[in-house]
């Protein structure tokens, strides 16, 4: 991957269109802002029970978003990366709708994961309590296959059936999608709930050892493609640097939480100390698709910490947040709180560009969120009409509407922001972290005499980027400053 800024978008949410649509946004509007896209799922249909993470057809296109040739388009123009769905498919995909017909004469019967086939002799009461779960009920929903009834693993929602990835039938369909993905120009995948992938008796069935041979295993398959995998899990933050031995790249969950935590305290402690052992092959997001992640910071906070930290989401949400997360919404993750994340600053643009200006400086690849990069509030509306926790931060954005928004001065100054850390030679160098007090903090990038530096004090919520000039008198020069 390029050392450079990089969106995460759906493509209509953001266009109101096309794959086409989004290609004249980066080439023209955001020009230079960004250096590669994740397109989040683009795959037949993108309006499922899972707002496209549920794929009828994984090696097909969206046709309301255009085709395969609109994707390679876009990768001639820019690196983009796509999400495989490792751990399951849609419910109305051909090949279950085949299994439901066919039962256990289909073709693709091995290919969809039964509760007895992980519990043979069934489950004991430990063996469930001891399952990592997304949801407060057990992940499985009963099926009526041909003529008889089956008990299937499902995660994430009764409309997601887990695939067991080690059957042929399986594994042959993800190598579909790999090729497709690779056919269409991608050169980076995101493994999505890989964590879940593999099943065992006994075990908490999430991220066991067979779940990381399985990662090394998939990975090659993906190297002999030419492309660069990155892992996204949800653990703990131990878990995190022991997988990112073994891939590419990994997410920084951590760092939403805690950079949070340092602004609603005045105390960047934790933070520092995060920075300090955290893996350097990381992608650095505020946000996603998905909601804050509380429990990726355990351990990292305290826990009377963690409890204050959703408590202040909430309160400066206006607690829109609360209407959102947990049992109020359809939620797939409980862990989680759905809310933007200019929201959960109470929309104070200071605060807002301190966590993106700490977001650029932090080592690694930075991704923004489409709804971030534009400072979004949170779509009540939207989330009223679906009862969908996470579609409170999943906005679409009518044609011409985001040019509107790129005109907002908080807008213009982190695209400033990010077109600073895309072009400066500082950031290819050697980083540096230092801390005088709890409220300040001093973060350097420098590359022989270019260097770029970011300084934050917390109290009185104040902030500056100073860097080197790119041209030959090397002398320094504000490039960004807030406070009051």
């Amino acid at each position: 991957m390029k050392n450079q800024a990089q969106l995460i978008a759906y493509v209509d949410r953001l266009t109101g269109g096309t794959f086409r649509d989004l290609e004249g946004l980066l080439a023209g509007p955001l020009r230079g802002v960004f250096g590669a896209v994740h397109v989040l799922p683009f795959f037949h249909p993108i309006d499922g029970a899972d707002a496209g993470f549920d794929p009828i057809d994984h090696t097909a296109v969206d046709p309301r978003l255009g085709s395969w040739d609109d994707v390679r388009a876009l990768a001639r123009q820019t690196d983009v990366m796509a999400d495989v769905i490792v751990n399951h498919v849609s419910s109305r995909s051909s090949q279950f709708e085949d299994y439901l017909r066919c039962g256990a004469s289909s073709r693709f019967a091995g290919m969809f994961l039964t509760y007895s086939h992980v519990f043979p002799h069934g489950a004991r009461e430990a063996d469930l309590l001891a399952l990592h779960r997304l949801r407060p009920d057990l992940p499985f929903t009963t099926y009526r296959i041909a003529q008889e009834e089956v008990v299937l693993w499902t995660t994430f929602t009764r409309e997601q059936i887990d695939i067991d990835v080690h059957h042929a039938e399986g594994r042959r369909y993800l190598d579909a999608v790999l090729t497709h993905v690779h056919q269409g120009g991608i050169r980076a995948i995101r493994l999505d709930a890989v964590g879940f992938a593999v099943k065992k008796a006994g075990t908490s069935c999430f991220m066991i050892p067979e779940t990381f041979a399985f990662i090394s295993e998939f990975t090659a398959r993906a190297h002999a493609l030419d492309i660069e995998v990155l892992v996204e899990t949800h653990a703990h933050y131990l878990e995190q640097i022991r997988i990112a031995r073994q891939v590419d790249w990994v997410y920084d969950f951590a760092l939403p939480p805690l950079v949070l935590h340092a602004l609603y305290t005045r105390d960047a402690t934790p933070l520092t100390r995060w920075l300090d052992v955290r893996p350097r092959n990381a992608i650095t997001v505020l946000d996603t698709h998905d909601g804050i992640g509380i429990r990726d910071a355990v351990d990292l906070l305290l826990p009377e910490e963690l409890d204050a930290l959703a408590d202040t989401i909430h309160e400066r949400s206006r607690h829109e947040s609360r209407e959102a997360t947990g049992g109020a919404a359809h939620n797939v993750d409980v862990h989680q709180i759905n809310c933007t994340f200019y929201d959960a600053l109470g929309c104070r643009d200071e605060e807002y560009l301190i966590a993106r200006a700490l977001q650029c400086f932090v080592p690694g690849i930075p991704q923004v969120y489409y709804v971030g990069l534009l400072a979004g509030s949170n779509d009540m509306a939207l989330l009223r009409r679906t009862g969908v926790g996470r579609d409170i931060n999943r906005r679409y954005y009518a044609a011409g509407e985001v040019e509107q928004q790129l005109r907002r001065p908080v807008v213009q100054t982190l695209v400033s922001l990010l077109t600073l850390r895309n072009t400066h030679p500082a950031f290819g160098g050697a980083f540096t972290v230092t801390s005088t007090a709890p409220d300040c903090l001093a973060m350097e990038w420098r590359d022989g005499g270019a260097w770029a530096r970011l300084d934050v004090r917390l109290t009185g919520m104040s902030a500056s980027v100073t860097c080197s000039r790119t041209d030959a008198d090397r002398r320094g020069e504000v490039a960004w400053s807030s406070g009051r």
